[in-house]
């Protein structure tokens, strides 16, 4: 039913008919979502599938994603994001940051690579990108921002190291509220004004608070509530999901002008992290397990933080727009580089 979906739209495009296609498009990706739940090797790019067909209304019709009577639907990113945070606090225990004792070697290798590889590169591309002030700051902000939970299902996937994965999350997410600012005002200083201050309180309360409230349940709780390792993930998809249909809506006409041009260089930007980080832990004579560990967490970036900070800044209109597109394209690109590595087992001894 998707294919012939496919069809009657190819058809409509030939025939200058894109403009009414918007309802066709919406359902030919959530026929692909629900074509792809019922294979094992597909299943990971259902969430991404019903992205797009998200993304697909916002683009049509907007003016139902942009607020409900006189609440702006742009005040949910905020605690949706805390909700997500909250989410991943928890999923992880004190006990997981013990990683940093038993391999040191391959935490600092993958948090320098972190704050290293994709600021530098978010800053080239927005540099020669010619974008709005705004616009190039938000890619500038998606290289400043942590990894997120995203990395730690493909490393699993991958079979590449998932406690080192974790770990490295874990204590990127940690400095992000001291570390991001810092990098914005370094970088992006020359697009927009950067409040340092203002930014790591607006981290702190959108991280640490709920994450740490996260962290504390799970470590007294105990074996009690395990409902909530079932409903949480589910729960952040849609707030996930959400939050990128409502960036869409709120910067469609930005997007209509510069999505093509936006869209590869967030490409080019998510590429060159997983390049990077593999060849940045090889250079460090890192072992391959963790080499892909490490480039699975350089190049997939948290989104979602990163359009909140937008949100905090009241940008998301603008700034907002790089993370909101990079998010579906790293869950595209990291599905196909965890799968293609699934199937390639790194040897004993590399």
């Amino acid at each position: 039913m998707a294919a012939i979906l496919l069809l009657v739209i190819l058809g409509m495009i030939f025939s200058q008919n894109l403009e009414r296609a918007g309802l066709l498009i919406m359902a030919f990706f959530a026929l692909l979502a629900l074509g792809f739940s019922g294979y094992k090797s597909l299943n990971s790019y259902v969430f991404t599938a019903s992205i797009f067909a998200g993304v697909a209304l916002a683009l049509y019709y907007p003016q139902y994603f942009l607020q409900i009577g006189d609440f702006k639907l742009t005040g949910l990113i905020i605690p949706l994001i805390q909700l997500i945070m909250f989410g991943m606090g928890t999923s992880m225990r004190i006990s997981d940051f013990a990683e940093v004792v038993k391999a040191p070697k391959g935490v600092m290798v993958g948090v320098t690579a972190q704050l290293g590889i994709m600021p530098i590169m978010g800053f080239v591309l927005a540099k020669f990108s010619n974008f709005p002030p705004e616009i190039a700051a938000g890619i500038v902000l998606i290289g400043c921002s942590p990894s997120g939970v995203a990395s730690n299902v493909m490393a699993y996937l991958a079979k590449a190291n998932l406690a080192l994965s974790i770990t490295i999350t874990s204590i990127s997410t940690l400095l992000a509220p001291f570390v991001t600012p810092l990098l914005m005002k370094l970088l992006a200083g020359e697009f927009i004004e950067i409040d340092v201050m203002d930014m790591m309180w607006s981290i702190i309360k959108m991280i640490i608070l709920p994450l740490g409230a996260g962290i504390l349940l799970n470590q007294l709780r105990g074996d009690k509530g395990k409902w909530l390792d079932q409903a949480l993930p589910v729960i952040s998809m849609l707030g996930i999901g959400l939050i990128i249909v409502v960036i869409t809506a709120a910067g469609r006409d930005s997007l209509l002008d510069i999505g093509g041009i936006l869209m590869l260089l967030v490409l080019i930007h998510n590429l060159f992290g997983y390049t990077l980080g593999y060849w940045y832990a090889r250079l460090l004579r890192l072992n391959e397990q963790d080499s892909r560990t490490i480039a699975l967490e350089v190049g997939m970036q948290n989104g979602g933080l990163a359009s909140g900070i937008a949100n905090s800044l009241g940008k998301i209109a603008t700034m907002g727009l790089a993370p909101a597109v990079f998010g579906p394209l790293m869950n595209i690109t990291g599905s196909i580089l965890a799968s293609y590595w699934h199937k390639r087992p790194p040897k004993e001894g590399q």
